[in-house]
């Protein structure tokens, strides 16, 4: 966190909207949350209605004005649509050019075609990991079940022996890496750096994706031993491909492997140098360290991609100038509710932070023995469990621990980032969106669903987290 910024946060601290003591603000939080998770799970409300919703009632709980509350609550929803929904935006772009391109099928059949049996799994979890860096969660399965059932159908694999290094790759990504929202709102949410956040990402997901994938995947076979259905095969008409992408199949021609892989990790590749340049030669005034910061800035970087993928994907593919301009507009589409729900999360993190809750953890937290990383962790797991969003989870624990990231090194910060977002993918069970989104497109029972997928799940967390508190006492 920057100098500058650890001012404002006191000059916040200072002059909170609220005069409330810790014990009212504390009530005010749990009150808050409550009307959140009561208004998603009772009352099926939209996630952006809720945390509206319970953005005031927390200021009302604090005892704030209710037009100071709704003026942090505004605030917070700007700043954040401002800083990340750009970047979503870009993102989302990238990943429907790249499906509808037929580039990520491009990458799927290259890999497939290079692995043999007892390596199934271990492509299919490579697989995942590479589509899931551009891609939402939710797109890459869509994306990818189709091919898991077939694979699973021709080679006679267990569904989970191949479904499960899929999902865990996907998933990983999703809540680890940026540019996925929920990394990117916490990275703003504590002023982590980037490029060192995406770099540590990479680097506690590749240990986690491991065990929860391809090592896992041999338990969870065993516990549930079920074939592709038969049903999601036929829907698919015997094709790798979802019924949404097979405009792609009509395509004179795909995109070419290295290409794609080029344009996917292109980003990736100029944040990470762009990391690397600042801690190398750590000058602001030094020409190459100004370039990068330019070039290597997620806007910039995402921007690039998007620019070079309409070249090597869209180009490709035949796709003419009407066409890339109806999809773009139809990838950003999808997405208005994603925006909604970041920015009503940032406009509930400013309101914490704005009643002094902020304060109150980091005043609360100094007589804890407990570290601030796994305070994080756990923050974000319980509000996990009782929302069942992991973005909903990112973006309350991050505003909660913002505060703790004070007096916290570059690389410490972006481990509370990498800690928040482990927290977030915590045992996802019947409150959660992807849960019924696996168990429909396997085919599973409610009870085979938690055995893999939730089990999945928190594996995942409790790896990554782990991962995150050892990297703690290394760097």
């Amino acid at each position: 966190m920057t100098r500058l910024s650890v001012e404002m946060l006191a000059a916040d601290a200072v002059e909170p909207i609220t005069s409330a003591g810790h014990a009212q603000l504390g009530i005010a939080v749990l009150a808050g949350i409550a009307v959140i998770v009561l208004l998603i799970t009772k009352f099926k409300l939209h996630a952006f209605l809720a945390l509206t919703i319970g953005s005031l009632a927390l200021g009302a709980f604090a005892g704030a004005p209710l037009d100071k509350a709704i003026a942090s609550f505004t605030t917070g929803l700007g700043s954040t649509v401002a800083g990340v929904g750009v970047l979503i935006a870009l993102g989302a772009i990238l990943g429907k050019l790249l499906a509808d391109s037929g580039g990520a099928d491009q990458i799927v059949d290259t890999i497939l075609a290079k692995a043999g049996g007892r390596s199934m799994p271990w492509a299919m979890v490579l697989i995942a990991s590479v589509i899931g860096l551009p891609l939402f969660f939710e797109v890459g399965v869509v994306l990818l079940i189709p091919v898991v059932l077939m694979v699973a159908k021709r080679g006679n694999f267990s569904l989970m022996r191949i479904g499960i290094p899929a999902l865990a790759g996907l998933s990983v990504m999703h809540g680890l890496v940026p540019p996925h929202p929920g990394p990117l709102v916490a990275i703003d949410a504590v002023d982590a750096d980037l490029g060192v956040t995406l770099a540590l990402g990479v680097l506690v997901a590749i240990p986690t994706v491991v065990i929860a994938g391809p090592l896992f995947s041999r338990f969870a076979a065993r516990w549930v031993d079920v074939p592709a259905p038969e049903r999601m095969l036929s829907s698919t008409g015997g094709s790798p491909q979802t019924p949404a992408q097979r405009p792609s199949e009509e395509l004179e021609k795909r995109p070419a492997f290295g290409a794609t892989l080029v344009t996917i990790l292109l980003p990736v590749v100029l944040m990470l140098a762009k990391a690397l340049v600042d801690i190398v030669i750590d000058d602001p005034e030094n020409t190459v360290q100004r370039v990068f910061d330019v070039v290597g800035s997620p806007l910039i970087a995402l921007l690039a991609a998007v620019i070079v993928g309409i070249f090597t994907l869209g180009r490709p593919a035949g796709f003419s100038k009407e066409r890339i301009s109806q999809l773009v507009e139809k990838g950003l589409a999808p997405i208005a509710g994603i925006l909604l729900i970041v920015g009503a999360g940032g406009g509930f993190k400013q309101t914490l932070i704005d009643s002094g809750v902020g304060q109150m953890v980091l005043d609360i937290s100094k007589d804890w023995s407990i570290p601030a990383l796994l305070l994080a962790w756990l923050i974000a797991v319980a509000i996990r469990l009782a929302t069942g969003s992991a973005t909903v989870a990112t973006i309350s624990a991050a505003g909660l621990v913002a505060p703790l990231a004070a007096d916290m090194s570059t690389t410490h910060t972006a481990l509370l980032v990498l800690a928040i977002g482990a927290g977030s993918l915590f045992f996802s069970h019947v409150n959660d969106a992807g849960f019924w989104l696996v168990k429909e497109y396997f085919g599973l029972s409610v009870g085979q669903t938690i055995k893999t997928w939730s089990v999945m799940e928190t594996i995942i967390s409790v790896v990554a987290g782990g991962v995150v508190l050892l990297l703690s006492l290394i760097i």
